[in-house]
């Protein structure tokens, strides 16, 4: 004769079981989802919590706020690492004709690209208009950074303490002194500059490790900060989201299929259709992994036997374009930055837009080659002119990132792209003639 007692427990013990079963295979399908997945359905199931549970959404928003604070956690040491150990490392041999060319076309491209997110931000206006919480307290425009002049920027740039630059915040500051650090290490001898390359070299990899265990959390952030959005703007900040992706989208597009073909077709006069087809399999590895590093041995590949570029031009240009070379995130960064401030309602002036442009250029150098890098970096163009604290900005920020994904397997295409016309047009420059051996006969 069984138990009252003894029954209960059988069936809780039952109950307790099929909930872990049930549990377990979830996460196990989980883990089988592709992160941009993840977050999308993150996205769907906190729009879905806040209108069902709206006033209970207040105890899950902090994980949206902890994830913002992991992610701005990591912008300095990775800033420092990643621009000091990409200097650092650089060849002083080939520091000269090939080295100027090659910078010249980096600085070239990205500025371009740049003053495309700049324009297209300023004509389109894809945040204006978007009304936030009546209860958020208006920003003080007052702090907002505002160099008098061009001369004031660049006279910023150069911190009268690194670290304390790096404790406030001052990531022009922090940029410089990692570039100047980074130089300094290419000048020593052998015996001092390997175990400070090495240093370096783990240094960075470790916090590349770090935000990639971060960006893995995402899908968490992305739900709290979505309930978030959808109680405090309903789906007003949306249809702005939707506006700066055809925004992102257009700029992306001309950059790679107008700008960088008529500058390939200036400095070599070949058809850019040829380039177009010799790097087909790397712009598909690009868009697929999100990821330049990852994809670096396919351009390489692609660049060598199709373009037909030499292995000493490849194996300086490519590696380094991997590195500093990110066109389509800086269009991102200067966009997106000009779009968060639009829906704040706040009105850029001349001085602080090119604040934009100049620290879009720098955190893009500072990019790691791995995918969503460039939202991380976005914080430092927003620090650059006072706005990375701004109480509204998360939430804007982590409904952009909702959303990042398609937007960074472009952007990273474009980047592979413009670090492969950048060799070709090298390779011209510096006299080989047998390019594009497949197609031009």
């Amino acid at each position: 004769m069984i138990s009252h007692n003894n029954c209960l427990r059988y069936w809780k013990n039952k109950v307790k079981a099929f909930y872990n079963i049930t549990c377990w295979f979830k996460l196990e399908a989980m883990k089988n989802i592709k992160l941009h997945w993840q977050i999308l359905i993150a996205m769907v199931l906190g729009i879905i919590f806040a209108l069902i549970f709206e006033e209970q959404t207040i105890y899950v928003q902090p994980l949206g706020d902890i994830f913002m604070r992991l992610l701005k956690m990591v912008i300095v040491p990775l800033i420092f690492s990643s621009i000091t150990f990409g200097v650092a490392g650089l060849d002083t041999k080939s520091l000269g004709r090939l080295g100027l060319k090659t910078f010249g076309y980096y600085a070239l491209t990205s500025f371009v690209a740049i003053i495309i997110g700049l324009s297209l931000a300023n004509i389109i206006q894809p945040g204006m208009g978007v009304q936030l919480s009546d209860s958020t307290e208006a920003f003080d425009v007052s702090k907002l950074t505002t160099p008098s002049s061009l001369g004031g920027i660049i006279y910023r740039m150069i911190p009268t303490n690194p670290v304390s630059a790096a404790a406030g915040g001052d990531v022009l500051g922090l940029i410089f002194f990692s570039i100047a650090l980074g130089l300094a290490i290419t000048l020593l001898d052998t015996k001092r500059k390997e175990p400070l390359l090495k240093f370096f070299d783990s240094f960075f990899h470790a916090m590349m490790k770090l935000t990639q265990i971060i960006i893995r959390l995402a899908p968490i952030g992305v739900f709290g900060l979505i309930t978030k959005a959808v109680t405090n703007t309903g789906f007003e900040l949306f249809k702005a989201i939707g506006m700066y992706m055809i925004t992102i989208a257009i700029g992306l597009s001309f950059h790679i299929f107008i700008v960088l073909p008529l500058i390939f077709y200036i400095f070599t006069r070949i058809n850019p259709i040829h380039h177009f087809k010799a790097m087909a399999s790397a712009m598909a590895m690009a868009f697929s992994t999100s990821s330049s590093g990852a994809t670096l041995p396919v351009t390489m590949d692609c660049v060598e036997n199709k373009v037909g570029a030499s292995n000493r031009i490849t194996s300086f240009v490519l590696p380094l374009g991997a590195t500093i070379n990110m066109d389509g995130t800086a269009l991102y960064e200067c966009a997106g930055a000009l779009f968060i401030a639009q829906i704040l309602g706040l009105d850029l002036s001349l001085s602080m837009q090119i604040t934009v442009v100049i620290t879009a250029f720098l955190a893009s150098v500072g990019a790691a080659a791995i995918p969503s890098a460039g939202l991380v970096m976005i914080f430092i163009v927003l620090n650059s002119i006072g706005l990375g604290d701004h109480p509204e900005v998360a939430i804007i920020v982590g409904t952009m990132l909702a959303v990042d994904r398609p937007l960074d397997m472009f952007r990273t295409m474009v980047n592979v792209f413009s670090d492969s016309v950048g060799t070709a047009i090298i390779a011209k420059s510096e006299g080989e003639k047998d390019l594009y051996p497949e197609t031009l006969k």
